[in-house]
């Protein structure tokens, strides 16, 4: 038996681990009395902290802090309370006639002693999304936000210990290193959102004590512009959804696609939107935020100089600020295949395009990569449509619009294998935090006694025709 007690989380692990029955066990009433409390301190209390720290962390907007970290935390909340009694309430299922005399249900229980490790580029939404389910699902949790985003964890810090019960609900901060001695704990599920190579080492960790695991990868998420498409119109979606978090959103569109008939339509078309979204001088803009550190910094730069090495056009933006962390709206066209922007996940407000003759190239090339986490498809052609759909693999699909599939928690929210294990969002993330107990009780004799020891040639008779007809 390993012994964890040398272990700097283990007594808190430990003190979670002996209420986790007890959390378990609440009515759908008291979960509700949490996620109200948790709700009012985003809302309300906390509301502009959360503001000014997005802004110190990485220069965040406040609409954008607002859409997309407490608006969508509100909405999971507002959810989960709408639905948590029907989740919590037994779901019958039919008896087959071979079972008569009995009845069955399932029950969602709780895993019961949680980790969910959030990264840094929606810090209060990836961290707080995946709690609410956990705490709908009847879980004890410990929360580990990433270390790239100290002012905003130091907020969330306070929330939780506002809101929370040390035994119920832990926040705890710190570097890598702390993460790493988290997951040396037998945690009964695992929740990580952050890149694949990471993925695989919380995979790794989890197997060691055959903890089950959501992970809410990345990857290249590609972007189809037919040459049917309203590009006016699509510009509206795709420059927003690129820019948005300085392209620091793991379903921003990584790459397009655009049919050689229109790229250079395509091009103007997206510098006239970027210039009236972020101005002719972007870096003075209040709608622009920023690249969240200087190691992501230099790392986008090598690969904008990476691309003037290898002879790509620089279609928009290209320059960059060090000393703010500063990087344009940049599009880069004519790169070669071998181009880091490429061969990597961009995570940067940077956007390759890339041109095509035929859809067939296309499906071709995205079924080369790995599964995406999203694909966009811009197009006005049903049967062009549903041929991508058809043939190809991702998480998540948006059609002449991107990154809204996230917003509706009626969606389960993923990836597919390299690009993520398991679903968020609404009645799916309840399921990631639950076991879904299979109850079956007998209330009378049935005919299955008829089968029962000693065996015979009658009974044989009877199972012959049990497998044929039944």
């Amino acid at each position: 038996m390993t012994n964890y007690s040398d272990n700097k989380y283990f007594e808190l692990f430990e003190t979670q681990k002996a209420n986790q029955y007890h959390i378990g066990n609440t009515t759908y009433k008291a979960r509700i009395k949490k996620l109200k409390a948790l709700k009012f301190a985003l809302e309300r209390t906390y509301k502009n902290a959360i503001e000014e720290a997005l802004y110190q962390d990485f220069k965040k907007p406040k609409v954008e802090t607002g859409l997309t970290e407490i608006y969508l935390v509100v909405k999971e909340i507002k959810y989960a309370i709408s639905n948590l009694r029907s989740w919590l309430s037994d779901q019958r299922v039919s008896t087959p006639l071979t079972l008569l005399g009995t009845s069955s249900y399932i029950r969602y229980e709780p895993k019961g002693v949680c980790l969910i490790i959030s990264p840094w580029n929606y810090p209060v939404n990836l961290t707080f999304g995946p709690l609410v389910s956990a705490i709908a699902a009847g879980n004890t949790v410990i929360l580990k936000p990433s270390e790239m985003t100290p002012n905003t964890s130091a907020v969330m810090a306070k929330i939780v210990k506002d809101v929370f019960s040390e035994n119920e609900v832990a926040l705890v901060e710190g570097e890598v290193e702390v993460s790493q001695e988290l997951l040396k704990l037998p945690f009964n599920h695992i929740f990580f959102t952050g890149s694949p190579t990471v993925g695989k080492i919380i995979m790794s960790a989890a197997s060691k004590h055959l903890s089950s695991v959501t992970l809410e990868l990345g990857g290249k998420s590609p972007t189809i512009i037919h040459e049917s498409v309203d590009l006016k119109a699509a510009m509206k979606n795709i420059v927003w959804g690129k820019y948005l978090n300085n392209g620091q959103t793991c379903i921003a569109p990584d790459y397009v696609f655009v049919h050689e008939s229109i790229k250079d339509e395509f091009i103007e078309a997206f510098k006239a939107k970027a210039l009236e979204y972020y101005s002719e001088d972007p870096k003075t803009s209040e709608s622009y935020s920023r690249v969240v550190n200087e190691k992501h910094f230099n790392r986008l730069v090598a690969s904008i100089e990476n691309a003037k090495e290898q002879k790509a056009t620089i279609e928009l933006g290209g320059d960059y600020d060090e000393a703010s962390n500063y990087i344009a709206p940049t599009l880069i066209s004519n790169l070669p295949e071998e181009a880091t922007l490429l061969a990597e996940e961009i995570f940067g407000p940077i956007l390759p395009i890339k041109t095509y003759k035929a859809i067939d190239e296309v499906i071709d090339y995205i079924n080369s990569k790995e599964k995406p986490l999203a694909l966009y498809i811009y197009a006005r052609r049903k049967r062009v449509i549903n041929r991508i759909l058809k043939s190809t693999r991702a998480g998540s699909t948006c059609i002449n619009s991107n990154a809204l599939q996230y917003s509706n928690h009626h969606l389960p929210f993923g990836g597919s294998n390299n690009s993520g294990i398991g679903k968020a969002h609404g009645f799916f993330g309840f399921q990631e935090f639950t076991n879904a107990r299979s109850v079956l009780k007998r209330h009378f004799p049935g005919p299955l006694y008829l089968l029962f020891p000693p065996y015979n040639r009658f009974k044989e008779k009877i199972t012959k025709a049990a497998i044929k007809w039944f």
